[in-house]
């Protein structure tokens, strides 16, 4: 508990240690006709001390959370012009007139409050500000596991539809599509929870759906799907592509083609996805459900970053342009 609390307010403590020491030396020093011994100014600064945090830790968070400005700079006022009295007539016993007690000594009164005051307003200010930042990158992090959350069960189910299918029709080769599932299954159960993936495990990833698709849509749809990565070790966020490509199979039309290029250079990636579709038949809605969530995902991680086009022409055709970290 005392670790984090020195943690966290350590350059606060730091700040209040250096100008008190900063503040007593020229105090005594420079403008002190007392110097070191017998100076009414050290037993002054005691009471100084408890003047100052009284506002600090009472004062200030009180008129603050009121939003009491005005009255708080009377009261501010009130105490300075006592406490430099106080110091006056009290500790140095010089016998000035009010004017010139304050002319004289109300310069060692304002100086730490006024100090403190501003110190008090800034720090307060950084941790909102923290605050702030923390409840946004939290609401981000829940962005994009719900985001995430409604890709992942359109993907198994038509997995599994597929396995199902091929049990009847192809129990042998039934196991090959349960292993390429278990990949996938570990694919999205675990490592996509990370923030970056190896570009690599993802298009594995592309890879079996692919296969997937091909068996679903066999005699029924031609795929045309071509991937080629120049970099190694370059990461991507999980679970991107795959709403472009299950976008394209899920609404195009009987007896057509579906084209899906994925190339990376220099960092660059490129994936161009085009489809035929019934314009009788789908609306414009309908195609950008989907679409709508990846451009969510994508202010999210990669601002500035990617470049994202979608034309509804004679075909479908989405292109996203990405930079890779």
């Amino acid at each position: 508990m005392k670790e984090k609390f020195i943690k966290k307010h350590g350059s606060q403590i730091l700040v209040h240690i250096l100008f008190w020491m900063l503040f007593v030396f020229v105090s005594l020093s420079v403008f002190s006709k007392y110097y070191w011994k017998e100076n009414p100014f050290l037993q002054y600064l005691s009471i100084l001390v408890v003047i100052v945090y009284a506002n600090n830790f009472m004062l200030l968070p009180f008129f603050v959370k009121k939003k009491w400005y005005i009255p708080y700079v009377f009261v501010f006022a009130i105490i300075s012009f006592f406490a430099t009295q106080l110091y006056c007539n009290v500790f140095t016993k010089c016998g000035c007139s009010v004017m010139k007690c304050l002319s004289d000594y109300l310069w060692q009164t304002l100086v730490p409050l006024i100090f403190f005051s501003f110190v008090w307003v800034l720090y307060r200010f950084i941790e909102k500000q923290a605050e702030v930042e923390k409840v946004k990158k939290d609401h981000a992090e829940m962005e994009l596991k719900f985001l995430k959350s409604q890709i992942n069960p359109h993907v198994l189910f038509n997995n599994l539809n597929t396995i199902y299918s091929y049990s009847i029709e192809k129990p042998s080769e039934t196991p090959e599509l349960i292993l390429m599932l278990s990949d996938n299954l570990k694919h999205i159960l675990y490592e996509s929870n990370t923030k970056t993936i190896l570009l690599e495990k993802e298009l594995q990833f592309l890879d079996n759906y692919i296969k997937f698709q091909r068996i679903r849509t066999e005699g029924v749809k031609q795929i045309f799907y071509k991937t080629q990565i120049q970099s190694t070790g370059k990461k991507i966020a999980p679970l991107l592509l795959i709403t472009i490509i299950e976008n394209a199979f899920k609404h195009s039309a009987l007896n057509s083609d579906i084209s899906i290029s994925i190339i990376e250079t220099n960092g660059v990636l490129e994936c161009v996805c085009s489809n035929d579709y019934n314009k009788d038949r789908v609306s414009s809605s309908a195609f950008k459900i989907g679409l709508q969530n990846l451009e969510k995902r994508l202010q999210l991680i990669y601002r500035g970053n990617y470049k994202l086009n979608i034309v509804k022409a004679e075909q479908f055709i989405v292109t996203l342009k990405l930079n890779l970290s």
